[in-house]
């Protein structure tokens, strides 16, 4: 099964490293480490082939700060997210 993911980010730098699951949640994994960035929107997509349909899709975003997570909704059979 094919997954779409569209996120956008509050600023550039943010890098994909792969996804996950954890028990029934389908967990994108992205990064942003540098120390400058450009502040403008960004958005990524990403389409996986997953075994499973999930329960829900998860972002989590790495920064040198620390790290965020937040949830994706599903239109039209793709899941979006914006950065909190």
């Amino acid at each position: 099964m094919r997954i779409v993911l569209e996120v956008t980010f509050r600023m550039g730098g943010v890098s994909y490293r792969g996804h996950r699951w954890e028990d029934d949640a389908l967990v994108f994994e992205f990064e942003r480490l540098g120390d400058a960035f450009i502040q403008v929107l960004s958005t990524r997509k990403v389409e996986e082939e997953v075994e499973k349909a999930p329960e829900k899709v998860l972002v989590e975003l790495r920064t040198k700060e620390g790290g965020k997570i937040f949830e994706a909704g599903e239109v039209d059979g793709i899941y979006r997210a914006v950065e909190p």
